[in-house]
Formats: structure tokens, sequence, C-alpha cells
């Protein structure tokens, strides 16, 4: 894909998760069902963080993409180093965890991820840009440009550890409310929640691997050119 073209794509894809975040962080406070919308408001919820993700991630690679179109390529080469670290170790495994674990979860029993008592608030194409659309993009990222992998230890502990944190934010929400996150974790005792996390974990880790293999048959191991 042309650079030209490809700036234009990530700045676009900046714009749409930018508006997506604004527009769910915007949703009116006496609209928010109060089982929903507790202590953490929607820095609870890993799909916002999420959105949060992807927006930094499209910026960062628009940023590279101005870079290469001005001929600074020093510059140019840092910022990729950090938009292929971004995409590998987060963008593309915690996207493809998050589409695919809410559908999954909403189709068994919507009432323990995403209450009906929402439909009243998020609109339905606010609900798919947040679960369904992050995942063809992810894919679309691996389709429109190669990207570096880290050595798989460093990819592995960078992935684990903001799981960590992730599960950390979590149960201190849970210890400061006496609420879960999600009503799911609830029906869980304390080793069934820790190994529902450690099999979370093992599926993200999954889709890490496979974005590796996606970007590896797709553009082999050549190097980025500028």
């Amino acid at each position: 894909m042309e650079i030209s073209t490809l700036a234009t794509y990530h700045c676009l894809a900046f714009v749409w998760y930018f508006f997506v975040t604004y527009s769910i962080t915007h949703v009116r406070t006496e609209e928010r069902p109060s089982e929903v919308f507790l202590y953490g408001g929607q820095w609870k919820y890993l799909t916002v963080l999420n959105l949060v993700l992807q927006a930094v991630f499209y910026g960062v690679s628009f940023l590279a993409d101005a870079l290469r179109l001005i001929k600074k390529l020093r510059c140019a080469k840092c910022i990729i180093s950090s938009r292929d670290l971004l995409f590998s170790v987060l963008a593309f495994p915690v996207s493809t965890f998050v589409s695919l674990s809410f559908w999954t979860l909403y189709t068994y029993n919507r009432e323990l991820v995403y209450p009906k008592s929402l439909d009243g608030v998020i609109p339905l194409w606010l609900n798919h840009a947040m679960h369904t659309a992050v995942l063809p993009f992810a894919v679309l990222e691996i389709l429109a440009t190669p990207h570096r992998y880290p050595a798989k230890k460093k990819g592995l502990i960078l992935l684990g550890f903001v799981a960590f944190l992730y599960i950390s934010w979590v149960l201190w929400i849970y210890s400061v409310t006496g609420e879960w996150v999600y009503p799911l974790f609830a029906l869980f005792s304390p080793a069934g929640l820790a190994a529902f996390f450690t099999c979370s974990l093992a599926i993200i880790v999954s889709f890490y691997n496979f974005g590796e293999f996606l970007n590896r048959m797709i553009w082999g191991q050549s190097k980025f050119c500028f």
C-alpha cells in the first residue's frame, strides 16, 4: 500500500476511534444504570480501555506515516518501532479478545457481560463499534502493512504484565465497592475466578501468537522498507 494511502487510512481510523471513545465516555450521567456505572466509571471495562488503546495505536501509526512522507526517516524508524510493539503486544490480541469473548458470552447470556438495561443508554451502532468493528480493523491492519514482532519472551512478558495490571484494577474495584466489574465474575469461587483469569490469559496469548502467524504468513520475515 502506498504511504499516502496508508496515512489516510490510519488518520481515518484514528478519528473513528477517537469519536467512538468520545461517544461512550460522554453517555449522559442521568441515563447511566446505577448497577453498571459505579466506581471507576467506564474506565473499568476492558472494552473502553481497548478503544483508547486503538486510538493511541492509530495515532502513532499516522505519525509514522507522516514522518515517512516528509522524509524524516530517523524519527520515523523510532516511531515505527513503537507502533509495531503496540500492535503486536496489545492492539491485535486485545481487540480480538474483546470482540470474540464479548459475543461468545453475549450469545450465551448477555446479562453476564452487557445487561439489557444498557440498550436504552448505548445505541446499537455504538455497541457494534466497540465490540464488533474492532476485529476487522485489527485484521485489516495486518493486511495493510507489515509489523515487526518482538522476541517472543519479551512480547509475552509485556502482554502478561498488562493483563496483570487490568486484573489488579478489577480486584481493586471489587475490594472498594463489593461489586464485580462484570456480573460473570460473581458466579465463581476464588479458585474458579483464578482459573478463569488464567484461561483468559491463555486465550489472549493464543491471539498474540495467531497475529504473529498471520503477519509472517502474509509478509514473511522481510524487513520494513523506508
